[in-house]
């Protein structure tokens, strides 16, 4: 056991053990290290002002990803190489293409966001030598600007993948083998860190069997995968919390695989791991992560964080209710296995016991000619939060009527939920319009929706059922979603 992280900041080394549970990165760069181009501007991972990198071995391979340092806790970062805004420019200040193509390009005005669209583009130019303009802007749907209107923030994209240099300019592509070697070395002889600061513990444990038993010994510890969730806690509720068990760097959770059954998520695959996975076995789930949060996000949150969690407007367990995903629990004696729509109980309450955490979540794959969808109903397109998210998975059988029917939202009721009232009365019956139009009056006898500041009551309940008569004609075949391609030519 040993009572200090041991990271890479830039090009520098670092042991440290005199830091508290809660204490954000940002927060470290900025008050400790002086390193002010990191910004805060929302602190809540919504604006992307405080984007950093963060490259961790991944499958052996070194990546480098966005995080939001604003709710990137310190005790997260065990084993990782940060990279800051300060570290781009060559020593004797010339600046990195990227920073250069946004002076060219005129993409900064008050220059506030600047070094976080920075990153961004950065964390873009590093991964993709040639991304399309829907790729460019999905990288950016992290960052938010007042001033540019973002177009010459995309042009500078676009320059620099054009004019792309040696790559031995870049530090990071230039270093790469070194800075792999001085990360498995910090991880060469695992050992369970916990640093005490002002009584408070933040815990990192060596594998999974000291992490359960470490739990089953402090059953109240708060558990921080991405913190995506549990960074707001801190940033916006000023909660304390005491101890903090740090599970990202848990290679036992990390693990996503398919099989002709279904799909297999570790409760520590990021919604950015899980992304190639899903996209391939489930589309309409890809298409659903790439709207949660933006890329910041998505490489810190987790699945299995926003299940642990139990937020009645969390984006994934309604369409992993809906395809029927079981839930596996673990703890220092052993394992149990629910239908995920069990483990919710009530608004805050969940079905997991002392000393239990969230392993895993399996997830059948659907019939071939089984319907599936789901739709995130949210006030901006991009990085927003649901009003409500609703998922639809109907098998007809040989003569064209519902064999079966699972349908269930978030933001509808106190936790996710199924319409049972519209699933029995659309079983046996004839899958047309007839139907669908007879049983969209029974969402009200399933949900009784409340109002705030995301949607009304009433819209949430309009929504959820015209959501089923869109669910209905898309099976039908008629064009009811637009594409991104269908946007831009309009």
């Amino acid at each position: 056991m040993t009572d200090a992280i041991r990271f890479i900041l830039n090009g520098e080394d670092v042991s440290l053990g005199d830091f508290g549970p809660t204490e954000t990165l940002l927060d470290y760069l900025r008050l400790r290290r002086r390193l002010t181009g990191t910004k805060e501007g929302c602190a809540e991972g919504d604006c992307g002002a405080c984007t950093v990198l963060v490259g961790r071995l991944i499958d052996g391979i070194l990546r480098y990803e966005t995080v939001n340092a604003c709710i990137r806790f310190l005790g997260s970062l065990h084993g990782t190489h940060v990279v800051t805004v300060e570290h781009l420019a060559a020593k004797d200040g010339t600046l990195h293409p990227v920073q250069q193509a946004m002076v060219d390009q005129h993409g900064s005005q008050c220059g506030f966001c600047t070094p976080g669209f920075v990153m961004s583009l950065y964390g873009l130019w590093l991964s993709n030598d040639a991304p399309s303009r829907a790729e460019i802007e999905s990288a950016l749907q992290g960052n938010l600007c007042r001033c540019t209107g973002y177009e010459p923030i995309v042009k500078a994209a676009e320059q620099v993948a054009a004019e792309r240099p040696s790559s031995l300019f870049d530090p990071l592509e230039r270093d790469r083998t070194e800075i792999s070697a001085r990360l498995w070395e910090f991880r060469a002889h695992p050992e369970t860190i916990i640093v005490e600061k002002d009584g408070a513990r933040s815990v990192i444990p060596a594998n999974l069997q000291a992490f359960a038993d470490f739990i089953a010994d402090e059953p109240k510890a708060t558990i921080v995968a991405g913190s995506t969730d549990v960074g707001l806690w801190v940033t916006k509720q000023m909660r304390l919390l005491d101890p903090v068990v740090f599970i990202n760097h848990l290679t036992e959770l990390q693990s996503i695989s398919a099989d002709e059954k279904g799909i297999t998520i570790g409760a520590g695959v990021t919604y950015t791991q899980s992304f190639e996975v899903l996209s391939e076995e489930t589309p309409q789930m890809a298409r659903l992560i790439d709207r949660i949060g933006g890329g910041q996000v998505r490489n810190m949150g987790t699945i299995g964080g926003n299940i642990a969690n139990g937020s009645p407007i969390g984006d994934t367990p309604p369409p992993l209710i809906a395809l029927g995903a079981e839930l596996t629990l673990r703890s220092h004696s052993g394992k149990r296995t629910m239908p995920l729509e069990d483990y919710f109980l009530a608004y805050g309450k969940q079905d997991r016991m002392a000393g239990e955490f969230v392993e895993k979540v399996f997830v059948p794959r659907p019939r071939e000619d089984a319907y599936f969808a789901v739709y995130k109903i949210s006030k901006r397109r991009d990085e927003d939060i649901s009003a409500l998210c609703g998922a639809f998975h109907v098998e007809l059988d040989m003569e064209g009527r519902v064999a079966s029917a699972r349908i269930s939202f978030g933001g509808m009721a106190a936790t996710p939920k199924r319409a049972r009232h519209v699933e029995e009365a659309l079983t046996g019956q004839d899958w047309n319009w007839a139907t669908v139009s007879a049983v969209r009056e029974l969402f009200d006898q399933d949900y009784q929706p409340l109002t705030d500041w995301r949607a009304t009551a009433e819209y949430r309940s309009l929504t959820a059922k015209n959501l089923l008569t869109r669910f209905f004609l898309e099976t039908a075949g008629a064009p009811t979603e637009l594409q991104r391609h269908e946007l831009e030519e309009a």
